[in-house]
């Protein structure tokens, strides 16, 4: 190993090996007083928590689940934010004790955020490692994978010029994938969210810290973290961050997908001050031992200095990079879907890329598995893409700036279908001002008769000149429907909606391009919509109803397992069953257990790939 020793106002030893951890570790148990942290699973192998220096005090998971833990499609999904994410930068004041590692850590000044740390959070402290005026790489930068209490972030700053002659790596160090299953063969579970039976493969980590074994396994996503595949040999779910996973492939002979949720994105809860790792992949149901685990998700890099600098020294591409893992391939069984991509936040004024060694920026999601035989499985689900933020500028030559969604795996070899990507459109978490421009709590799309209405809302605005909504037959080329004025700035909760009065016949799909006063733009997730113009295959009644019963008219689904979903305008889900029409019926009763509130609301009705939906009014 060759160390290099370079003399300035201090001596600072660096040791030259093919990848370096640069920063310390500990995991948070409780803060007092605001400013003294007890501190266990401290890492000081590759730095010290010392007194002077700076730390970053960073909500890794929390408590965000909320209510949403019954045995439905809405397991998983996001209550409430609480803490997770946000971090805050202190000062040591002093550690004790001070010639091992550390159980207590005090700052200089108390914290202002009130951070949590109870048995579904997860709280750590790192140190935010400053490397001097100026600074050159003499190694790739890596940070310690994450285990559960400590690491998966890189946080350097340099005072002045920071030399790229190498890469900056947090691929996969992010939330863990999922474990497959035990090796069992049975009849198809579409409609088992949560369980704690290894039979069924394990979800993928996220946010959330569960204290419950039977959150554990079961195809319902956990937040971020992509839902396992169940049987029959399902596709795990892609893991998501800025944007959502994708939903694993449907299984062995399972009418109905039994393939793992992709993880929620979590674009609208991401700012400068709150970001995330990446949601790993959930797990592939196994019986014959040849499925494959989920990938991990992408970790945080935070990267401080006045300039970035490449040379003309570069053995090989030069990286800023939290991409999220790749699935393996799987035999005869369900693959693993891919982790999300992470979080990068580059803060620099100004980038000298020399074209001998161009800079790549990127947090991508990673891929699902595929199934490597012939009879269709379960490939995994991708990634959805992470986040890269720049407060002050991005680089605009000789640099490649991406953050690119996970492709599903494929359910067979040669491949004729496959597990769902991660959510679009490429690009959409590259953002290079210092406020991301709205806060979008949800956009949706919905068959409603002969038209696509499509709904969103935004919490909060800031310089939001105008929206415009898109479409497109293949998800990749997009046109331009209507524009729909934004409310420039506000602070409050605003609802919109347009109409597609033609929309295309089959699968098309739908996003929101907002655009501010400078004219930069950004981008919503992309909804899919199965326009069947045959518009008497479902009918509901009474409609409008009360709000507790309703009953649902099918045609073509004769003797059929069927997915009934109930969601509202904004997406969020009340009733999600698996039922069974019988072969002398063609009606389906529903009875809630609580009555809805007064509104519009969506019910769709699936079965392979049959798909039909109408709009209930509720008085």
């Amino acid at each position: 190993m060759k160390c290099i020793i370079t003399i300035a106002f201090t001596l600072v030893v660096f040791c030259s090996r093919s990848q370096s951890v640069l920063n310390a570790y500990a995991k948070v148990n409780s803060i007092t007083s605001g400013n003294v942290l007890a501190v266990n699973n401290v890492n000081t192998v590759n730095h010290s928590f010392n007194p002077g220096e700076k730390v970053i005090v960073m909500q890794m998971q929390d408590d965000v689940i909320g209510a949403n833990t019954a045995n439905n499609a809405s397991f998983g999904n996001l209550a409430s934010i609480n803490m997770a994410g946000a971090f805050e930068i202190g000062i040591i004041a002093s550690v004790s004790p001070s010639t091992t590692n550390p159980n207590v850590i005090t700052l200089v000044s108390p914290l202002s955020l009130s951070f949590n740390a109870n048995s579904n959070s997860s709280l750590q402290v790192i140190t935010f490692r400053n490397l001097g005026n100026n600074y050159t790489t003499t190694s790739n930068i890596t940070a310690l994978p994450w285990n559960g209490n400590i690491g998966g972030v890189i946080a350097i700053e340099v005072n002045n010029i920071l030399t790229l002659n190498h890469s900056v790596i947090a691929d996969a160090v992010g939330f863990r994938g999922g474990a497959i299953s035990a090796a069992a063969g049975g009849v198809c579970q579409p409609g088992l969210y949560k369980t704690n039976s290894t039979v069924q493969a394990y979800k993928g980590e996220s946010i959330y810290k569960t204290s419950d074994a039977t959150h554990l396994n079961g195809r319902a996503k956990i937040i971020n973290g992509g839902g396992g595949g169940n049987e029959h040999n399902a596709g795990g779910g892609g893991g998501g961050n800025f944007s959502a996973g994708g939903e694993g492939g449907q299984g062995w002979g399972c009418g109905v997908s039994a393939g793992g949720l992709g993880g929620v994105a979590l674009q609208t809860n991401i700012n400068l001050n709150r970001f995330y790792m990446g949601g790993g992949g959930g797990g592939g149901q196994q019986n014959n031992n040849v499925s494959s685990p989920g990938g991990n998700g992408g970790g945080i890099i935070i990267v401080k200095a006045n300039a970035i600098v490449t040379s003309t020294i570069c053995s090989s591409a030069i990286r800023i990079s939290a991409n999220g893992g790749s699935a393996a391939n799987s035999g005869n069984d369900g693959g693993g879907g891919g982790g999300a991509g992470g979080s990068v936040l580059v803060d620099a004024i100004s980038y000298t890329l020399n074209p001998t060694c161009p800079l790549s920026i990127t947090s991508n999601g990673g891929s699902g598995g595929s199934v490597n035989d012939g009879a269709s499985h379960g490939g995994g689900g991708g990634g959805g893409q992470g986040v890269l933020l720049f407060p002050q500028n991005m680089p605009n030559t000789n640099a490649t700036i991406n953050t690119t969604y996970g492709t599903g795996g494929a359910n067979n070899t040669p491949a004729s279908t496959y597990a769902q990507s991660g959510g679009g459109p490429n690009n959409a978490g590259v953002f290079g001002s210092g406020v991301l421009p709205i806060e979008l709590l949800s956009f949706n799309a919905i068959k409603n008769g002969n038209n696509v209405d499509a709904y969103w809302t935004t919490a909060s605005e800031l310089n939001n000149d105008y929206f415009t909504l898109e479409r497109s037959k293949d998800g990749i080329t997009f046109e331009k429907l209507v524009i729909t004025d934004g409310a420039g700035n506000s602070n409050f909760m605003i609802n919109y909606s347009e109409t597609d009065f033609s929309p295309y016949e089959g699968i098309s799909y739908y996003r929101l391009m907002q655009t501010d006063f400078s004219g930069a733009n950004s981008y919503s997730k992309i909804v899919a919509v199965n326009y069947i113009i045959a518009d008497d295959n479902i009918s509901i009644y009474p409609n409008p109803a009360d709000g507790g019963k309703f009953t649902i008219n099918l045609k073509s689904l004769e003797n059929k397992e069927v997915l009934v979903v109930l969601r509202d305008i904004s997406g969020k889900e009340y009733f999600s069953k698996v039922m069974l029409v019988a072969e002398d019926s063609k009606i389906i009763g529903i009875d809630l257990e609580q009555k809805l509130a007064a509104g519009t609301y969506i019910v769709t009705a699936s079965s392979n790939n049959l798909l039909y939906s109408q709009k209930l009014i509720i008085k």
